[in-house]
């Protein structure tokens, strides 16, 4: 896709959504190193740029997909480098819940099929069949305040993806065990694993990938005062 053929931001905004089916076509070296140079005018602290990137194709790729199923049919606890939510309360919960609806109906799995959501979970650890995977990481001595700069590089790097016509889909659950990325990658202990985003082109004939979800009224999420 070349630069003219590129939406716009606010069509990418708009478009970008996590996508749960992949084809197995990997999305060419060139478009990738376009696509990562973009992420990286992401706004951080200072200009420090925290963020350390690890990309996962092929073999590799394949290797650390099937360690997480392994792991998580084993029912291995996870270990995260960094302290995260266990469970949403009121309002959020509500809304974690709704996604969850929205996704099942759309795959056929009834709220009593224990088999059945088990098995959606486990597509977490399959990476969805996306033929790349993004680990995204930072020191383990940075705290919430960089954290936060992760999180707009992550942002800025799914955008520029949809730009490209390249879907993708955040994954908390590849925090769950760092220490599987860090021998992939040959990295030192000092770097945690923050999130993985799995990244390709969209599957439309995945049942998942029909899901749409909603978001809040304005006014129940910003406040505008001029006095």
């Amino acid at each position: 896709m070349n630069v003219q053929e590129q939406m716009s931001l606010v069509d990418a905004i708009s478009a970008r959504r996590s996508v749960r089916g992949f084809h197995p076509d990997p999305v060419p070296q060139d478009t990738l190193d376009q696509i990562f140079a973009l992420a990286q005018k992401a706004p951080s602290n200072c200009n420090t740029q925290p963020w350390q990137t690890f990309v996962a194709s092929g073999r590799l790729k394949d290797q650390l997909r099937d360690q997480f199923v392994e792991r998580a049919r084993a029912g291995t606890p996870a270990n995260s480098d960094f302290q995260y939510v266990e469970r949403f309360e009121g309002q959020y919960r509500k809304r974690q819940v709704a996604c969850a609806v929205a996704l099942y109906d759309e795959m056929g799995i009834s709220r009593d099929d224990k088999p059945g959501r088990m098995r959606a979970a486990l597509r977490n650890f399959e990476l969805f069949d996306a033929p790349h995977i993004a680990f995204l990481a930072m020191d383990r001595s940075f705290g919430e305040t960089i954290a936060l700069d992760v999180g707009m590089y992550a942002q800025t790097l799914m955008l520029a993806m949809t730009a490209f016509g390249v879907s993708s889909c955040a994954m908390g659950s590849m925090r769950n065990y760092p220490d599987l990325v860090r021998s992939a990658f040959d990295i030192d202990g000092s770097v945690g694993i923050l999130l993985g985003i799995s990244f390709g082109y969209e599957d439309p004939e995945v049942a998942a990938n029909r899901t749409r979800t909603t978001r809040e009224e304005l006014e129940n999420t910003v406040v505008f005062r001029d006095h």
